[in-house]
């Protein structure tokens, strides 16, 4: 019987998909995987063939209750859950406060930990590696990989993986889609961080150099609408607030190119290993977070200020002068570069 493992990996969407390869490495080892999430990455985790099972843990449903019994009730159901498991290793890599309650009640004999792990998670831990991000210089999925070295495994590899699609989703995006006759351009222009935005002049403009060569399609959360229809002018396909994440992933599978701050939209592209992703970098590391291979398809593109990378939600100058970088002659080059390039291939 292959030994169990608990991954523990709650959130951001980013995040999760940088864990991806670290459980197909796992399982390629051959362990038993079993993923604790939270809603923002159960659907690209349940059914995903890195995983043999995922356990919903409903963070955003608890931090919206508030304090209360029902919460108390569903945390108790889903330890008993895990421990019925009888998991030989837990590995924490949220290291943080919300991942040490999981790593101390889950039952596991080993429950490994990175040095440089916050918020007390530390203490949940009964094996400690080095930390694995020592700086911002190697990419965070090859930080992650060290786990699976710690346990012997080998790492060569870098595995992405996502669920398949359904037939129903298929055909949604088929419907979606169903005009576009030129390349197809995926732009999703929001993020979390204000500092992450690139100046919404900047994507007008990009869109204005663009559009005759291609098709143009917006996507993001109901709440980037506003931005959208100020960078698109409400002339282009809006798909903003119209799809769950797994829809999604199907549009960026379907794209030729798409546009994206360092975001989770940016990093779902890059799991779906499709289209080119040209990932505009602001305040966070590129070296850390751009997705990683070819070189040609995953294009990362950051400015050249003092302050950059700050990696700070907040800009410790109060300027957000990063936003203004790159320029958008130098996104609008590479976009016409690679549209040029896919006319002339036979």
């Amino acid at each position: 019987m292959n030994k169990k493992i608990l991954l523990i990996r709650l959130s951001s969407l980013g995040d999760i998909i940088h864990t991806i390869p670290l459980a197909n490495s796992l399982k390629s080892g051959g362990y038993e995987i079993t993923w604790i999430v939270s809603e923002k990455g159960y659907d690209i985790i349940k059914n995903n063939p890195c995983v043999d099972k995922a356990i919903l843990a409903p963070v955003e449903l608890w931090k919206k209750r508030g304090f209360c019994i029902e919460n108390i009730k569903d945390y108790l159901k889903i330890v008993k859950q895990i421990r019925n498991e009888h998991f030989d290793i837990a590995i924490d890599v949220q290291m943080r406060f919300k991942s040490f309650y999981w790593m101390v009640f889950c039952g596991a004999k080993r429950k490994i930990i990175s040095r440089q792990a916050r918020e007390f998670s530390i203490l949940g831990g009964n094996e400690i590696i080095p930390a694995i991000t020592c700086s911002c210089e190697t990419p965070v999925v090859k930080d992650y990989m060290k786990y699976a070295d710690y346990l012997g495994i080998n790492t060569d590899e870098i595995k992405v993986t996502l669920p398949e699609r359904s037939d129903k989703i298929k055909a949604k995006v088929d419907e979606y889609l169903k005009n576009i006759k030129k390349p197809l351009v995926v732009i999703a222009p929001a993020t979390t961080w204000v500092p992450k935005h690139w100046n919404k002049d900047h994507w007008k403009e990009v869109v204005h150099a663009i559009k005759s060569e291609c098709t143009i399609v917006f996507t993001g959360g109901p709440g980037d609408n506003e931005l959208i229809s100020y960078i698109g002018g409400n002339e282009f396909l809006n798909l903003a607030g119209k799809t769950n994440i797994l829809e999604l992933a199907e549009i960026f599978s379907r794209a030729d190119i798409v546009l994206a701050p360092d975001s989770g939209s940016a990093h779902l592209a890059w799991a779906t290993q499709k289209p080119t992703v040209i990932t505009i970098f602001t305040c966070t590391p590129l070296k850390y977070l751009a997705p990683i291979g070819d070189k040609n398809k995953y294009i990362a593109v950051i400015g050249n200020l003092p302050c950059q990378p700050c990696f700070k939600r907040n800009c410790i100058l109060n300027t957000n002068a990063c936003t203004e970088f790159p320029k958008p002659e130098e996104i609008i080059n590479i976009v016409n570069k690679l549209l040029s390039n896919s006319k002339n291939v036979v």
